[in-house]
């Protein structure tokens, strides 16, 4: 079967920066629903529109065609105190960004009182590297077209 719009295709791949660095493993299979339903970047479906069961490829997507740019402005500094008990390097939080959407800050750094927050992907900015195996093609079910994602052991679970 060929991969095309309303297609689950499951993928074994890595992803790694453009100095082969593994920045993903990929120990999971990604399953997601084919045909511009955002499960996945475009270039990828792109590259594997018309492909079948086997098909390898490496893809380089520059930032804007993966998680973004960087935006600075997603950068905070916050007093300490308006955090909960616990806080650490490397957690994250949920908080609002300047136009009041919902965002992950991720916390960058310590520094007495003061704690750095960064708003962007942890991949925003990067060039990335994937390799990428079709491991399976078949036709979505009904729900799965409704839902917009993949059900069942890799996809989604409700």
């Amino acid at each position: 079967m060929k991969i095309a719009k309303d297609t689950a295709v499951t993928l074994s791949y890595e992803v790694t920066d453009t100095g082969h660095r593994t920045l993903d493993a990929g120990t999971q299979p990604m399953v997601y629903l084919h045909g511009g339903y955002g499960n996945t970047f475009d270039r990828i479906e792109q590259a594997l529109e018309g492909q079948e069961k086997g098909y390898q490829t490496v893809l380089v997507l520059q930032p804007e065609d993966a998680f973004g740019l960087r935006d600075e402005s997603l950068l905070r500094t916050i007093p300490k105190s308006q955090f909960p008990p616990g806080v650490k390097v490397g957690g994250s939080l949920q908080g609002r960004d300047d136009t009041g959407q919902t965002r992950t800050f991720r916390v960058l750094k310590i520094k007495g009182d003061q704690v750095l927050l960064d708003g962007n992907h942890p991949m925003a900015g990067k060039a990335l590297r994937f390799s990428v195996k079709v491991d399976d093609v078949r036709s979505a079910t009904a729900v799965e077209i409704e839902h917009r994602h993949v059900h069942g052991e890799h996809g989604h679970h409700h």
